[in-house]
């Protein structure tokens, strides 16, 4: 929101501004994502200054906040986004509400007007009274920098809550005549301490009572679940079946043959569910379009597993709850539990089938677009590329669940069904990744951060853009033909010609009318220097075998 002919405002040596930019450097932070106004110049020109931290200029502050959530996803590090004042940190809210609903460790250093004309309503330029409650609405816990004293300290503290499970956006907000304020003498960081919540002996001591009992003992991971890896496989191994929520992909490697993976809608894993005599869910909230609106017969007993007291019995009634980091609390149950479980050795046979079946039934439902999932599917699961998608029917068919993860930080995902996010988280994670990162896009959602494109062509960023361009709302549309009588209105939107909008913007692109010339259009891409799109011509490619319109409704019972 720079004005033509405002002058920037150096900050002085010693400022606010400066110490706030050698300190997200002392963090270890070695990339944020923003907008230059001139409400946030002191940081930004001490930032440029001292040449510690890459800023990347977004082309809007919702794509910054995207960023830096991809960004923290991928790295397992803090994301952090720089935006301006008033209509710049508005613009960041839906960003950061998608953030909160991923549960991403972002720190979002956003601005205010001078102290004098804040929340008071005078008409100074980008003001916006209300612009606490609106930030506090959205984040894990906000702060004002009302003096360039306390910047460090707030700093610290911010990042520590953060990344202190559960994970969520935190906001700082820096007055401008704070950023430029000058510190005097010199402070030292107080040291970033996020807490790890260990479980208590006797619940783990009870969990280990519980599983000696079961027979067919199910673990349902969750994005909380997500370093707990090494442990929830070791579970599995040991006679667990696992299934996962979208979130928690990854955590147990998703080919391996006692996963259900993410099918956890199914009608196979319903019947799975069924069979089972004892579920631990570790770090998931059971999100209603994972359970049906949490309608899902889930086996008892029940035993939660989450750092947040809060989510106790929430969605569903535990029979015993354990407040933990999920990692710790799996990991102790891991030490204390014998080498081979005493189960039923026909469990994880039926689990194997009933995830074949399940595969089985959506290649079908996929109709010609099963050759852009086996193709993606190849190429993505056994390596480490990141894999974004924004919300699309591709996405909800085999993005989500066919095609595999190399691991739990390689699933980046709409988490709270916001369109038109996937650009930006892509670009993010693309500074995080150690290889290309691939971003499954829809046509209608694309168009709401278009200009992002700019973002990754102007930084080069090693991204293939795979966008499904079905001229539209195409996951609308179908609704309207099943509950609406095939009134289809509003979801038929023109779109551009994308191969002239990629030229214009320097940015390689194919398009693929035939599917099965996918493939070879795939590999170009990732063997590609830089950013490409692909556009899948679905006008031409054909439809789905079975229109896609949302989960169906949970079976009725016999």
């Amino acid at each position: 929101m720079t004005h033509v002919g405002e002058r920037p405002v150096v900050a002085s040596e010693g400022s606010a501004g400066d110490v706030i930019a050698c300190h997200l450097a002392d963090l270890g932070i070695d990339t944020v994502f923003g907008v230059a106004s001139i409400h946030n110049l002191p940081i930004l020109d001490a930032i440029a200054r001292q040449g510690r931290i890459r800023f990347v200029p977004a082309r809007g502050e919702a794509g910054a906040l995207n960023m830096a959530d991809g960004y923290a996803r991928v790295s397992g590090k803090l994301g952090v986004a720089i935006t301006n004042t008033g209509t710049g940190a508005g613009n960041a809210a839906g960003a950061q509400i998608e953030a909160v609903s991923a549960g991403s460790a972002v720190l979002h250093v956003t601005t205010s007007v001078e102290r004098a004309y804040i929340d008071r309503d005078r008409s100074a330029i980008h003001d916006a009274p209300g612009q606490e409650d609106m930030l506090k609405a959205i984040s894990k816990r906000y702060y004002r920098v009302w003096d360039a004293r306390g910047a460090l300290g707030i700093l610290s503290d911010a990042a520590s809550c953060a990344l202190t499970p559960p994970f969520g956006p935190v906001t700082i907000d820096v007055p401008v005549d704070v950023q430029k304020q000058v510190v005097e003498g010199q402070q030292e960081m107080p040291a970033c301490s996020p807490v790890r919540l260990a479980p208590a002996a006797a619940s783990i001591d009870k969990v280990v009572e519980l599983i000696a009992r079961a027979k067919r003992p199910m673990l349902w991971l969750g994005g909380g679940a997500r370093g707990a890896s090494g442990s929830a496989t070791e579970l599995v191994h040991r006679g667990f079946c696992a299934v996962t929520s979208i979130a928690g992909r990854g955590i147990v490697p998703e080919g391996h043959h006692g996963s259900l993976g993410a099918f956890q809608n199914a009608p196979e894993a319903l019947e799975i569910f069924a069979s089972c005599d004892l579920i631990i869910v570790a770090g998931s909230r059971l999100r209603g379009i994972e359970t049906f609106n949490n309608q899902t017969p889930l086996p008892h007993p029940l035993i939660q597993i989450d750092v947040d007291a809060s989510q106790a019995g929430r969605n569903y009634p535990v029979d015993l709850f354990v407040r933990s980091d999920s990692a710790l609390a799996l990991a102790a149950i891991v030490e204390k539990l014998p080498q081979a479980l005493d189960v039923d050795p026909y469990f994880i046979h039926e689990v194997a089938a009933a995830r074949a079946r399940a595969e089985g039934r959506l290649n079908w439902q996929l109709g010609p677009y099963k050759i852009v999932a086996e193709a993606m599917l190849q190429r993505i699961g056994p390596g480490l590329h990141p894999f974004v998608r924004d919300v699309t029917i591709a996405n909800a068919t085999f993005g989500s669940r066919f095609v595999t993860v190399g691991a739990p930080r390689l699933n980046v995902h709409s988490a709270g069904g916001g369109i038109g996010q996937g650009i930006s988280m892509a670009i993010g994670a693309s500074f995080a990744a150690r290889a290309k990162t691939v971003a499954l896009l829809g046509d209608g959602g694309a168009m709401l951060s278009i200009g992002e494109l700019m973002t990754a062509a102007q930084e080069r960023c090693e991204i293939v853009f795979v966008l499904m361009n079905d001229g539209g709302y195409g996951i609308i549309r179908n609704i309207q033909d099943r509950q609406y009588a095939g009134r289809q209105n509003f979801a038929s939107l023109a779109t551009p010609h994308f191969g002239k909008l990629c030229e214009a913007f320097g940015l390689a692109y194919s398009r693929v009318a035939d599917v099965w010339d996918f493939s070879q259009a795939f590999d170009a891409a990732l063997a590609a220097t830089g950013p490409v799109l692909i556009e899948v011509d679905m006008a031409e490619a054909g439809a789905y075998a079975e229109p896609f319109a949302g989960s169906t409704p949970l079976p009725a019972k016999p």
